[in-house]
């Protein structure tokens, strides 16, 4: 079982791991141990998220999330497959919990009086050096 919060926690079925060889330096090691991680975790079919929750979960994870509604983390970084196993589920739990807090409603606000005379002063100068582009009058 893995705890987000207090109130939150993962049960064993809803996450898959897989090994496969990782990927990179490391030498005869790479070649012969499984040490990368690939943590699924299905987030669609969860019971202990809402669905505010995994919609967010969805946004955040971007190309993570599969069709199916699973959520798939991958590490390698280690030559250790324990440390790895840790990394990726520390990675879960801090999307989850990253996806937990709503976001902040935006309160539009009004450009102040001087943005506003800064921009017209700006747009009248920039006016007056395009209007001095016109062709050069020989008669004067």
């Amino acid at each position: 079982m893995l705890h987000i919060t207090d109130e939150i926690a993962i049960q064993d079925w809803e996450l898959t791991e897989s090994f496969m060889r990782a990927s990179g330096p490391g030498g005869q090691n790479v070649n012969k141990v499984s040490s990368a991680v690939e943590l699924r975790f299905e987030a669609a079919t969860s019971p202990s998220l809402t669905t505010p929750v995994k919609n967010r979960l969805r946004r955040l994870a971007g190309r993570r999330w599969t069709n199916e509604g699973a959520l798939v983390i991958q590490c390698d970084e280690t030559r250790s497959q324990a440390r790895n196993r840790e990394i990726a589920r520390d990675r879960l739990k801090e999307l989850i919990k990253s996806a937990l807090t709503p976001p902040k409603r935006r309160i539009p606000t009004r450009p102040t009086l001087g943005s506003k005379k800064r921009r017209l002063k700006e747009k009248k100068v920039r006016g007056e050096v395009k209007a001095l582009r016109g062709k050069v009058d020989p008669a004067k």
